[in-house]
């Protein structure tokens, strides 16, 4: 039951509460109201028309030059566009080292496309649990798990029991907070395994001050719709290290090698570069990150408020060490069965506020039922907690 420190409470109760709560916040909802939608308010049909009237519509073109360096400015890294956030990812994990038969460290509390293309590359996930504060991986757990079933060979980390590498870990930026990155490099450091930032909602949080996706070896973004940014679909490859930069440019662009019009290749590679009407709205989409990222703060800073009297209910904030992006707005219903939770969610819904639970834990899908895991007490708790409220920038209004 939820707010189980009064017993003669329902999920019911909460439900209502929260219904009144969210409208006091983002108003009536005569129509659905989404989790979370684009918003156009600048000059995407400008940039986006130049792109037509031009002819430069595909893979390459001006506005795809200046995304890159748009992102690597609002990163101080360099930035390589893609079509998407998991094809990102998937040559993250190539460049970060990962190869068929390694395991990668990965939390089970993220969206699927963090753990497909660990099994594109033949690898195999090995699930770990979440930290309760941040809602990422758990720096504490995992380094106690790894002192009970890894150890170093010549340098090299592998799990005692499998008898397989374990490459690399993948650090997931829930809903726009950051992960507590200093403990996790510093881990990883210690049993040489690489770091990934899947930071695919994350882009311009920041983490001590630095911006999400700079701090591991290597980085994925995602501009998906749902974003706080959007290409329509699309993501990019972020690191400061220029020479895997330059990897990734020439593994996306089907490998490739320069020249005015000779078609040479020069290894196995990939078709995954953004086009250029996609980053020609994500141009415009970036010229007005700071203002969409000033209004979710302040959609938040409602939403704590209007929820701080609700018993049973805690507003997931992001912890002091991360200036987030709040790409998502999140309640935890404390002592929620999944049950309570659907309940909730059934209210919320049925008053036009679009609402939804965090994702199905990742080592609970069929694909992955054979993979390793930790043990995952946080990470099962929180899928029955956790879940999202209505959290588009358009919804709050600067003063």
């Amino acid at each position: 039951m939820v707010g189980i420190s009064n017993e003669t409470r329902t999920a019911a109760d909460i439900g209502v509460q929260l219904v009144t709560a969210v409208e006091s916040v983002i108003g009536p909802a005569p129509n659905l109201i989404a989790l979370h939608e684009p918003e156009f308010a600048g000059r995407e049909w400008e940039y986006v028309k130049d792109c037509i009237d031009t002819g430069w519509v595909s893979s390459v073109g001006s506005y795809v030059d200046r995304i890159e360096v748009m992102l690597g400015e609002l990163t101080q890294a360099k930035a390589v566009a893609c079509v998407n956030g998991t094809a990102a990812l998937h040559i993250c994990y190539k460049l970060a080292g990962i190869a068929a038969g390694d395991e990668v460290l990965v939390p089970s509390l993220t969206f699927v496309a963090t753990v497909n293309p660990i099994h594109y590359i033949g690898a195999i996930p090995h699930f770990v649990d979440s930290s309760p504060a941040t809602l990422g991986v758990d720096a504490g757990a995992l380094d106690a798990y790894l002192d009970e079933i890894a150890e170093l060979r010549d340098g090299r980390c592998f799990n005692r029991a499998t008898n397989r590498q374990i490459s690399a870990l993948v650090v997931t930026h829930i809903f726009g907070h950051a992960a507590d990155m200093d403990a996790l490099v510093e881990l990883a450091a210690r049993w040489n395994i690489t770091v990934v930032e899947d930071a695919a909602e994350a882009l311009g949080t920041r983490y001590k001050g630095r911006p999400a996706g700079s701090i591991g070896t290597i980085a994925a973004l995602s501009f998906n719709g749902n974003k706080i940014v959007t290409t329509g679909g699309g993501g990019a490859i972020v690191t400061t290290d220029p020479v895997l930069a330059q990897r990734a440019k020439h593994l996306t662009t089907t490998a490739k090698r320069p020249h005015r019009w000779r078609f040479d290749h020069d290894e196995v590679a990939y078709n995954y570069r953004m086009p250029n009407l996609n980053a020609a709205l994500g141009c415009a989409q970036l010229e007005r990150l700071d203002d969409a990222i000033a209004r979710k703060a302040l959609l938040a800073e409602g939403y704590l408020a209007a929820i701080a009297s609700i018993e049973g209910v805690s507003f997931v904030d992001a912890p002091n060490f991360s200036q987030s992006n709040h790409w998502l707005n999140a309640l935890t219903l404390d002592g929620a069965t999944m049950d309570d939770r659907d309940v909730v969610l059934d209210l919320l819904n049925d008053a036009n506020y679009m609402s939804r639970p965090i994702w199905t834990l990742c080592h609970r899908l069929p694909m992955n039922a054979s993979a390793p895991a930790a043990p995952l007490p946080v990470a099962t708790r929180l899928e029955r907690e956790v879940i999202n409220i209505p959290s588009s920038a358009q919804l709050s209004v600067l003063p």
